[in-house]
């Protein structure tokens, strides 16, 4: 398969600028719980999105996506204010998020490539932050961190319609190769934890289903919505004082409260802040086990995480479900879970890398037997862990 780079030079007739690369993430404990400012780990990966591109002195911006057939055009100024149903939303979303904030004077011609199926890794995420990067570099605009995040989140909060919290932009912004990213998605502080010596060594595992997702289509959203109404019945219970729904957050009920009232509470409403304060308590266990350089008990605290997406955030397709039940059985994984959503999409796991061969053949052998006709889309791959965003030219 041809790179970005090499399609940009066919159809452009020249060389790209540069070519700016975010990675894609994978959040071992803290899934779900972003959106009600919870805690979160995480480690961007060394696979990711690709944007080769140059600049376009008209104000057009050109996308051209290796992944999908449709080609996107609009122009700075002009960028379609609702979204027009196909994957170039995510980067018009960004483009109106980034016009608020800083004046754009160019546009970009650029071809776009991921590196692994689509679906749980953040792609969305990914291909935000390398669009914007892009954009700012062709319009020497230079975001801070936070400013990036925020502006990618906004591209799916209110454009494509996505009720995603920072977990997936802060991974792909902050992290860096050999740490682990823990972070309050309440007020935004972090920690780059590195790795210790005296942990065992590990690789990243990813298995993709087969299936791909979308969140926009999923019931993603219904899942916010559920603990919002948790908190807000929980702090009527409690007497607290609550304001508008969508500015309410599980984070400001105390588990205590929880504790007293969750009786009370709808039998969806109380499973949903189940997961998300157990797996507020396990991100901090998960924080102090990586610290400790003791990635044994770091891993069972992920599979963990993933029982309780099933049994308590009730997602997972069959084929994530029974992807998560081989990899509890199969010797050498550390631990593992649903990657993203977890709606369709792929698991990831941290492995042994000693076994790393076998890990892949029993997994996929075991996955094929129940699902044969996803032989031929069923795919896996190891990764390690990586950086943040960058720009390949040397300019962050």
């Amino acid at each position: 398969m041809k790179t970005v780079e090499e399609t940009f030079l066919q159809i452009y007739k020249k060389e790209p600028a540069d070519t700016a690369f975010c990675p894609y993430r994978i959040c071992p404990i803290g899934a779900h719980s972003d959106h009600q400012y919870g805690k979160i780990t995480g480690l961007a990966i060394d696979k990711g999105i690709r944007i080769a591109y140059g600049v376009k002195q008209n104000g057009v911006i050109e996308l051209i996506s290796m992944n999908f057939e449709k080609r996107a055009q609009f122009h700075i100024a002009q960028t379609p204010e609702t979204k027009q149903n196909d994957w170039a939303d995510y980067l018009r979303g960004a483009t109106i998020a980034l016009a608020k904030r800083r004046t754009l004077q160019v546009g970009i011609c650029a071809v776009i490539g991921g590196e692994l199926p689509i679906g749980g890794l953040s792609s969305s995420a990914a291909v935000i932050i390398a669009f914007l990067t892009a954009l700012c570099r062709a319009n020497h605009i230079k975001l801070s961190a936070e400013e990036m995040i925020e502006t990618a989140q906004e591209a799916e909060n209110k454009y494509v319609g996505v009720a995603c919290g920072t977990l997936d932009q802060s991974c792909e912004v902050y992290s860096k190769k050999n740490h682990l990213l823990y972070l309050d998605t309440q007020n935004g502080g972090y920690e780059l934890i590195p790795t210790s010596p005296a942990m065992k060594p590990y690789k990243i595992a990813v298995f993709f289903s087969g299936i791909e997702r979308t969140l926009a289509g999923s019931k993603f959203n219904m899942r916010v919505d559920e603990c919002r109404s948790a908190a807000y019945a929980l702090k009527a219970y409690a007497g607290m004082e609550y304001g508008k729904f969508e500015e309410t957050h599980l984070r400001e009920v105390p588990y205590e409260i929880y504790l007293q009232y969750k009786d009370k509470l709808p039998t969806n409403w109380a499973k949903r802040a189940e997961h998300w304060y157990t797996e507020f308590s396990r991100v901090e266990e998960g924080a102090k086990a990586w610290r400790a350089g003791d990635l044994v008990t770091y891993g069972k605290l992920s599979f963990e995480s993933g029982k309780s997406s099933i049994e308590n955030w009730e997602t997972g397709s069959e084929e994530l479900k029974t992807l998560y039940e081989i990899m509890l059985k199969t010797d050498g994984i550390y631990g593992g879970r649903f990657s993203g959503a977890g709606f369709k999409g792929c698991c990831m796991a941290l492995i042994d890398p000693a076994f790393e061969e076998a890990v892949l053949k029993t997994v996929t052998e075991e996955y094929l037997k129940v699902f044969p006709a996803l032989s031929g889309k069923y795919s896996c791959y190891l990764c390690n862990s990586a950086d943040g965003v960058s720009l390949l030219g040397g300019n962050k």
